[in-house]
C-alpha cells in the first residue's frame, strides 16, 4: 500500500510537472482568443481572417478577439520580414518585425496548429483538434534570408488562366481576375512570400487592367514586379496596340515608348509595393527591335536604361531609393557582359538556362554592388528544345544546388520561380521558396528528411514515412528523363521541314532492357502509391491524387505509352485522358480546367508510341559518384540529384578518387556523367580525368546557347564526355579533378571502346 501511495505521488508530481509545462490555447470547448496591440496594416487583417478560417477548420469553433487574448499580435515596424513566436506570461506572443513578418508569424501558429500552407490550394483538409497546447518556454525567431520571394505566373495558357475562367473570373474570358489572384496571394502569404510577377501571355488580361487586383495585391502585402521583357510594370503583349502606338522600337518611335511608360508610373505613383524592371526586349520575348548588329543593340539598350532612370526620377522618385532589377536573360547577358552600365542601384537578377541550370552568378566585384542580385529560375518552361507545361518535375536536388550556389555567391534580393501554375508546382515551389526565406532550412545531405516532412505535413506521418522511397525514385525516373521529354522530340525546329516546327515520335534513346526496367520501376512505385492511398484519411483523397496519384500514374502512362507496343501503348495514351478527367472533377469541379494533358498538343502527348534503340554492349562497370574511394573537403554528395540520386558538387580544385580493377589488359572507354551545369561568370566550366596518376585530360562543359550538344544534355540531364585509355590487367585509380567552379559529378563507367557514342 506504501509502495502504491509513492507511485501515485510521482505519477501526480509528473502530471502537474507536465501541466505546468505547456501553455493550453484551446481546451475543447471555448474558443481560442487573440488580441491586437495598436493599429495594424491590411496584410495582418487579411492574415488574421485567415489564421480564424484555420482555426475553425482544426477546433470546430471561431476565435474571437478579446482584451486579454491568450494570442496577442504585436506588429513591429522594422524593415525585414521576420518574425518571433514565444510564450511570454501566459499567452502567446506573435510579434513581426513589419506587418508581412506580422502576418507570416500569425500564420506560422496555423502551421504549428496542424495547418498546411496548401490547405486551399491542396484541399489538405487539417485534423480537427480537441485540445491545443504549446511549451512554455516556446520561442521562435525567423529573419529571411532573401529580401524578396516569389513567383512569376506564365505559360498560364493551359492551367491557370483557363481554371480561372471557369471557376472565378465565368463570363471573362481571357481574365485572371481579382479573386484568382487573391487565392494565389493568400498561398503567397502561407509560403512566407512577397512578390510577384503576373501573368503575361498573350490572351491574358494585364494584371493592371484586372479592377481590383493590385488592390487585392497591397492587402496581402505582395510587392508586383514584372518579367525581363516587361519594363516599368507594363505588359507589351497585353497593353502595346500597334495600331495605335505604332512599333515597339526604341529607335524609331522613342516618344512613343517612353509616354506609354510614363502612363504607368503615374497610375503607380504614390502606391506601394511595387518593383521596376529596366531594359527592353522585343514584344513576344524577343530580342529589341530595329537594331541589327550586336554594338547598335549595346548602344540602344544602354540609351533605354539610362533614359529609364530620368523618367523614374521625374515621375517616382529618387531612383536609387526605388526598388529596380535588370534581367540579362538570353541575349542581353551578352551585352551586359560586353560592358553595360547598370546603375549600382539596381538588382541584377541571373537567370537558368530554362532548364534548372543557372548560367551566371554575381562575381565578387558585383556581389559589392548596392542592388544586389537575384535569381529568375524556371520550374516550369516553353521553348526549344522542348516544353515541360504539364507537370512539375525538376529534381528537388536541382533546385537546391544551383539556389545554395546563388546565396553563396551574395544573391539574396530577389528570388523568383517561374510556374505555369502554383497547385502543380506543389513541393518544388515550396523547397525553393523556403530556401528563400531560410537557406539552413535544408542542406544537400537532409534533402530527403525535408522532403519527407512534407509528405508527412500533408498525409500524415504513416503515410509519408511509407510513401518516401518510392517517391524518391519517381524523382530518380524523372531526372532520368522528364514526362514531356520521352518522345525524344523537339519544338522550334525549321518550319520548312517540319510541321510547325515540331518533330514526331519516332526512335527513342531507351533500349528494349532499359526500358522494361523503366517500367518496371514505375509499377514498383505505383504498388506503394496504391497502399499508401488505403491508409490515408477520407477527406485527404482529392489532395493525395492531386500531388502523388496523378503525377506518379501519369507519368508512369506516358512512359508505358512511348515504350511499348500498339495495343497497350492506346492503353497507356487513355489512361492519361481518363486521369486527367479526374483531376478536373475534383472537389465537386473546383479544378476544372486546370489540369491539361497536352500543353499546345505536342507530339509526344499524341497516342503513339516509339521504336526502341539499338541495344547497346553491357557496361563493365558503372560506379555513382558518391562512391568515392577519397574526396577533398568541401566535395557534397547532394541528395536527389542526377541519375545516381547522390550527385557530387566540388569546389574548384577539388577531386575525388576511385579504385577499380579490369581483368584483361586491352583498351577500355571512360565515360564521365556531369550534372549539366554551366559557368558561373563568363569564363569557363572545365574539369579533368587522369588514371593512375598520368598526365589529365582537361574537358570543358562550356556549349553554346541552344547548341544541339546543350539541347541533349538538358533532355537528359547529363552532360557526358569521353576519354580511350590502354589499361593493363589488374588495379587502377581514376581521379576527376573540378578545374573551375560549379562541377557537380553524377556518374562515371568503364565500358568497350567500340560503344557509339550515342546516348
Amino acid at each position: 500500500m506504501k509502495r502504491l501511495s509513492v507511485c501515485l505521488l510521482v505519477m501526480a508530481m509528473m502530471l502537474c510537472v507536465n501541466a505546468q509545462s505547456e501553455l493550453e490555447w484551446f481546451d475543447g470547448t471555448h474558443p481560442v482568443t487573440y488580441s491586437v496591440k495598436g493599429d495594424v496594416s491590411p496584410v495582418v487583417s487579411t492574415a488574421i481572417e485567415m489564421f480564424k478560417e484555420d482555426m475553425k477548420m482544426v477546433t470546430g469553433i471561431e476565435p474571437e478577439e478579446a482584451k486579454r487574448g491568450v494570442i496577442e499580435i504585436v506588429q513591429g515596424e522594422g524593415e525585414d520580414d521576420g518574425f518571433s513566436i514565444r510564450v511570454k506570461k501566459g499567452k502567446i506572443e506573435v510579434e513581426g518585425h513589419n506587418a508581412r513578418g506580422t502576418a507570416y508569424g500569425l500564420l506560422e501558429l496555423s502551421r504549428i496548429a496542424g495547418v498546411s500552407p496548401w490547405v486551399w490550394w491542396g484541399d489538405i483538409v487539417p485534423e480537427r483538434r480537441s485540445r491545443l497546447v504549446i511549451d512554455e518556454d516556446f520561442a521562435m525567431e525567423h529573419v529571411p534570408s532573401v529580401e524578396y520571394r516569389g513567383v512569376f505566373i506564365n505559360d498560364e495558357d493551359w492551367s491557370t488562366r483557363p481554371w480561372g475562367e471557369k471557376t472565378f473570373e465565368k463570363g471573362h474570358k481571357g481574365r485572371i481576375g481579382k479573386e484568382t489572384y487573391r487565392q494565389i496571394f493568400k498561398l503567397l502569404l502561407r509560403l512566407r512570400t512577397n512578390a510577384i510577377w503576373p501573368a503575361m501571355h498573350e490572351g491574358t488580361v494585364a494584371f493592371f487592367q484586372v479592377e481590383g487586383a493590385k488592390e487585392v495585391a497591397d492587402s496581402c502585402g505582395i510587392v508586383i514586379g514584372t518579367s525581363h521583357c516587361e519594363p516599368l510594370l507594363r505588359n507589351n503583349v497585353g497593353e502595346w496596340n500597334v495600331d495605335e502606338r505604332g512599333r515597339f522600337n526604341y529607335k524609331t518611335n522613342k516618344q512613343a515608348v517612353q509616354e506609354y511608360w510614363v502612363e504607368r508610373l503615374e497610375e503607380v505613383k504614390g502606391s506601394a509595393n511595387n518593383m521596376f524592371t529596366i531594359g527592353m526586349r522585343g514584344i513576344h520575348d524577343s530580342s529589341m527591335e530595329g537594331y541589327s548588329t550586336e554594338d547598335e543593340k549595346f548602344e540602344g539598350l544602354q540609351e533605354v536604361i539610362d533614359d529609364q532612370q530620368n523618367l523614374l526620377r521625374e515621375h517616382i522618385g529618387d531612383p536609387s531609393k526605388l526598388t529596380q532589377v535588370f534581367v540579362p536573360y538570353k541575349e542581353v547577358l551578352q551585352l551586359y557582359e560586353k560592358g553595360l552600365k547598370v546603375p549600382d542601384y539596381v538588382t541584377l537578377m541571373w537567370c537558368d538556362d530554362n532548364y534548372g541550370y543557372m548560367t551566371r552568378y554575381s562575381s565578387p566585384s558585383e556581389q559589392e554592388r548596392k542592388g544586389g542580385a537575384g535569381v529568375y529560375y524556371h520550374l516550369s518552361y516553353w521553348g526549344r528544345p522542348h516544353d515541360y507545361l504539364w507537370l512539375t518535375t525538376t529534381q528537388p536536388g536541382l533546385i537546391y544546388n544551383e539556389m545554395h550556389e546563388a546565396y553563396e555567391h551574395n544573391v539574396r534580393k530577389l528570388w523568383i520561380a517561374n510556374v505555369h501554375d502554383v497547385k502543380v508546382a506543389g513541393y518544388d515551389l515550396e523547397l525553393f521558396l523556403d530556401m528563400a526565406w531560410d537557406i539552413s532550412s535544408v542542406s544537400a545531405s537532409t534533402l530527403q528528411q525535408h522532403y519527407k516532412a512534407w509528405l508527412c505535413r500533408q498525409f500524415g506521418n504513416e503515410v509519408g514515412e511509407k510513401l518516401l522511397p518510392a517517391m524518391i525514385d519517381f524523382w530518380r525516373l524523372c531526372g532520368e528523363r522528364r514526362p514531356e521529354f520521352m518522345g525524344w522530340t523537339q519544338v522550334e525546329l525549321d518550319k520548312k521541314k517540319y510541321n510547325r516546327g515540331l518533330s514526331n515520335v519516332e526512335t527513342v534513346g531507351f533500349t528494349a532492357e532499359e526500358a522494361k526496367a523503366r517500367l518496371a520501376a514505375f509499377d514498383k512505385i505505383k504498388k506503394t502509391v496504391e497502399e499508401c492511398r488505403k491508409i490515408i484519411r477520407p477527406e485527404l483523397c482529392d489532395a493525395y491524387f492531386a500531388a502523388i496519384e496523378y503525377p506518379v500514374y501519369a507519368s508512369a502512362a506516358m512512359s508505358r505509352k512511348i515504350l511499348s507496343e500498339a495495343e497497350e501503348s492506346h492503353k497507356a495514351y487513355q489512361e492519361i485522358q481518363d486521369l486527367t478527367v479526374r483531376y478536373n472533377q475534383m472537389n465537386g469541379g473546383k479544378w476544372q480546367g486546370l489540369m491539361d494533358a497536352a500543353p499546345r498538343k505536342l507530339p509526344v502527348f499524341e497516342d503513339v508510341h516509339a521504336t526502341l534503340a539499338d541495344s547497346k554492349p553491357t557496361v563493365l562497370l558503372c560506379r555513382n559518384a558518391s562512391d568515392f574511394d577519397t574526396a577533398t573537403d568541401g566535395a557534397t554528395p547532394t541528395q536527389m540529384l542526377g541519375h545516381s540520386m547522390n550527385a557530387v558538387a566540388l569546389p574548384k580544385n577539388g577531386k575525388l578518387t576511385y579504385t577499380f580493377t579490369v581483368n584483361e589488359s586491352q583498351r577500355y572507354r571512360i565515360i564521365t556523367e556531369l550534372i549539366p551545369t554551366q559557368a558561373v561568370d563568363s569564363g569557363d566550366i572545365r574539369y579533368s580525368v587522369s588514371i593512375d596518376g598520368q598526365t589529365p585530360i582537361v574537358y570543358s562543359l562550356k556549349e553554346p546557347f541552344r547548341s544541339e550538344e546543350w539541347k541533349q544534355n538538358v533532355l537528359r540531364g547529363q552532360a557526358i564526355r569521353y576519354m580511350d585509355v590502354d589499361l593493363p590487367k589488374g588495379s587502377h585509380t581514376l581521379t576527376i579533378c573540378a578545374i573551375d567552379e560549379h562541377i557537380v559529378i553524377d556518374r562515371w563507367k568503364l565500358i568497350q571502346p567500340e560503344t557509339p557514342n550515342s546516348h
